[in-house]
């Protein structure tokens, strides 16, 4: 029996968020209609990711493999999930649980960005048009980095007048600086793709602010339910258990 593959997203008090999440495991489903996939969360939204390693013991499994549904490594990914792990296992010490590692970096990623934003209208041989790659921000500075890095990539491989990486919280430039910036560059036109999967409060304040320092920007949407997230979804679970990697388990001291 495969072990189930437990999803875990940050949460948002958004519903929309929880459901494009669910619209990605959806099609992680329609690829493997066999495996046992379940949705959690960390924070905001249900069902907790405590309460689904719970679940998954109850119903008769010995094994499981957390999925983060996270862009890039940084606290949810380094404390957060380790922690409701560690106190699944002590809740359920014979249900071994192994975590793979987050979705980023990877292709696959940078393509759903990109496949959003030509969506939205972007044009990669507009030498006038400035874009933003819009992402949450982090206090871990290689989260950022990674944000960064696509920017570059997506510059040196079109027309545009320049790509400049920006984030809603937590780390700069935030998006007006990187729209002066570009305009300085000489774009006259702007777009903002989405490095963010799902929908809800940072993204909606990433489009705000570009509706107001720019004029009618072309908006891309969140990479939600990506065939090729689905994919990249898939290969963390098996690399997972591939590897036989399992958390070690935190002590009620820390």
């Amino acid at each position: 029996m495969n072990a189930p593959l437990v999803a875990v997203a940050h949460g948002s008090r958004d519903p929309r968020s929880a459901a494009t999440i669910r619209g990605l495991l959806d099609v992680v489903r329609s690829v493997r209609p066999e495996l046992d996939v379940r949705t959690a969360f960390l924070d905001l939204s249900a069902p907790a990711l405590g309460d689904v390693l719970d679940s998954v013991h109850s119903d008769g499994h010995s094994s499981a493999v957390v999925v983060p549904l996270l862009l890039g490594h940084a606290y949810h990914a380094s404390v957060d999930i380790p922690t409701a792990v560690a106190e699944a296992q002590e809740r359920n010490p014979l249900l071994r649980v192994r975590t793979a590692d987050v979705l980023g970096p990877d292709p696959r990623l940078r393509g759903a960005a990109w496949r959003r934003l030509l969506h939205a209208g972007a044009d990669p041989d507009d030498e006038e048009l400035g874009v933003v790659l819009a992402g949450a921000g982090s206090a871990h500075p290689p989260a950022n980095e990674l944000v960064a890095d696509v920017a570059e990539t997506w510059r040196r491989g079109t027309s545009w007048a320049g790509v400049v990486a920006a984030f809603a919280a937590a780390a700069e430039p935030d998006v007006p600086t990187a729209v002066e910036r570009l305009r300085a560059a000489g774009a006259r036109r702007f777009a903002v793709g989405s490095w963010f999967l799902a929908p809800g409060r940072l993204p909606d304040r990433v489009l705000e602010r570009a509706r107001e320092c720019t004029s009618a920007p072309l908006l891309a949407e969140t990479m939600g339910a990506d065939h090729g997230i689905a994919e990249l979804v898939l290969r963390r679970y098996e690399s997972a258990l591939g590897a036989g990697r399992e958390r070690p388990r935190l002590s009620r001291a820390g």
